[in-house]
């Protein structure tokens, strides 16, 4: 399915996997996810209908809410009723704990490698033949490249670009936060548009066609260059982050829906060898390392940071994302 013809024009679109049968209490799911796991769920959770049918004899009806990671987060701390949640990063998900109580705080250490089943990272996206010659992250400042990147303030895939760039320029300039910021505003500049989301972000570079360069999720670029049939193409940069995509139960709704046990077993799920062949079939670095070793030619191994380098997610949320944080400070429109 092209990903032009999976866009809505508002966020939080609803999209159904079901089977006849299975409307009791108790026997359906909603997935609250950010924005460029549409394809991954929709194949997960046919495949995951049939585990349960087959182990448990019940039937589950599976619904899926996309958008901005941040959006999503705050749509179910206002009462969007979500059995789990797959975001983007574990900050969305610490809100939900902190500030709204629908889960523990430790929620992190319930499910293996951080509650992440699998991984991704940034990369760069061109058009054929990269006519503006990108090779890293320093040439996004040239006045003659346009850059495609979603709004950190409503995406999670955009705070991991931003994380991505702020290594980069840390590095460069040895750790002198005024050049760093000085180089952060510079590639802003160059933004002409920052969409709610990933796959906003996507749409604006491949299907209007504005931009250069598209800042990425390394899944989302492989999507995109797929959809493209060879128009487009992926630079891997000197350096990068490790994203971890954190999954976790929304506890307190799923006990009062009745499926603390089938939300549970969703995710367990995730970590099985059936359900990381689907992780990385969406481009998706799979957690368990026998499937990886599989896949080695499709994810090249790049030099990354991880956000234990910036403290952890809420030091990194209040340095650079919080009002009056870096990005505010540097993005001037």
């Amino acid at each position: 399915m092209k990903i032009s013809n999976l866009v809505n024009a508002f966020l939080g679109v609803v999209f159904f996997a079901s089977v006849s049968g299975a409307n009791a209490a108790g026997n359906e799911l909603l997935n609250v996810s950010y924005d460029p796991t549409r394809e991954f769920y929709d194949e997960y959770n046919k495949k995951f209908i049939e585990h349960w049918k087959k182990t448990s004899g019940n039937d589950v009806k599976i619904t899926q809410s996309h958008g901005g990671s941040g959006k999503q987060a705050r749509s179910v701390l206002d009462g969007l009723k979500a059995d789990v949640v797959t975001l983007a990063l574990s900050y969305d998900i610490d809100v939900l704990a902190e500030k709204g109580g629908l889960l523990p705080n430790n929620w992190q250490i319930k499910l293996p490698n951080n509650s992440s089943p699998y991984t991704s990272t940034i990369v760069l996206v061109v058009r054929k033949g990269n006519p503006r010659k990108v090779k890293d992250w320093s040439d996004l400042i040239r006045q003659d490249v346009q850059v495609i990147t979603p709004n950190p303030k409503t995406s999670g895939g955009a705070r991991w670009n931003y994380l991505a760039l702020w290594a980069y320029a840390d590095k460069k300039f040895a750790k002198d936060e005024l050049k760093t910021k000085e180089f952060m505003g510079q590639v802003f500049k160059n933004v002409p548009v920052l969409d709610a989301g990933a796959r906003g972000a996507t749409t604006t570079f491949l299907q209007r066609g504005i931009g250069d360069v598209l800042v990425s999720w390394e899944n989302e670029a492989h999507l995109a260059v797929k959809e493209s049939k060879g128009n487009l193409e992926i630079i891997y940069p000197s350096i990068s982050i490790l994203a971890e995509p954190p999954v976790a139960v929304v506890e307190k709704n799923a006990a009062r829906n009745g499926t603390l046990e089938v939300a549970t077993e969703y995710l367990n799920h995730l970590y099985s060898a059936e359900a990381q062949g689907i992780v990385a079939k969406h481009y998706y670095r799979p957690s368990d390392a026998k499937v990886a070793a599989q896949f080695t030619s499709l994810f090249p191994k790049i030099k990354m940071v991880t956000i234990a380098d910036f403290g952890g997610w809420k030091d990194a949320q209040k340095k650079h994302f919080d009002d009056n944080g870096t990005f505010d400070q540097i993005y001037i429109k």
